[in-house]
């Protein structure tokens, strides 16, 4: 089996590209092979970039088993989940910095407790 990481980035730079601060909202979604290092970018076309469906959804459809990212919120979590794909956060830099960083260890996997805070939902207080 190929494992293929998917990481949101700003441009198609492939491993020079640097990685979007935004999962969702990324213009592009670099994806590479790491056992035979073939590298491709492919353009978000999913609803928070003006398409359809979800990144989660588009990642799966290329094979992605792993995301690398800077973080996201918890509904793209669980999402990530049912589609059986592994999310690390923290990432940060290049494609190619991230992917040392996270065969190196140095990402964490994502938990609800990573989840981005702009990403959180509050339920707001009852005045009375």
């Amino acid at each position: 089996m190929k494992m293929k990481v998917g990481i949101p980035t700003l441009g198609n730079s492939g491993l020079d590209e640097i990685v979007s601060p935004h999962l969702g909202r990324a213009p592009t979604f670099t994806v590479v092979n790491v056992e035979t290092g073939e590298v491709s970018v492919v353009p978000n076309t999913s609803r928070h970039a003006g398409g359809r469906g979800n990144a989660p959804e588009q990642l799966a459809e290329n094979g992605v088993q792993v995301v690398l990212c800077s973080g996201l919120g918890s509904r793209a979590i669980e999402m990530f989940e049912q589609f059986g794909i592994k999310v690390f956060v923290g990432a940060e830099g290049t494609v190619r910095e991230a992917l040392e960083k996270w065969m190196s260890g140095e990402l964490r996997e994502a938990t609800d407790r990573d989840a981005c805070e702009q990403h959180r939902h509050t339920v707001p207080r009852r005045r009375g």
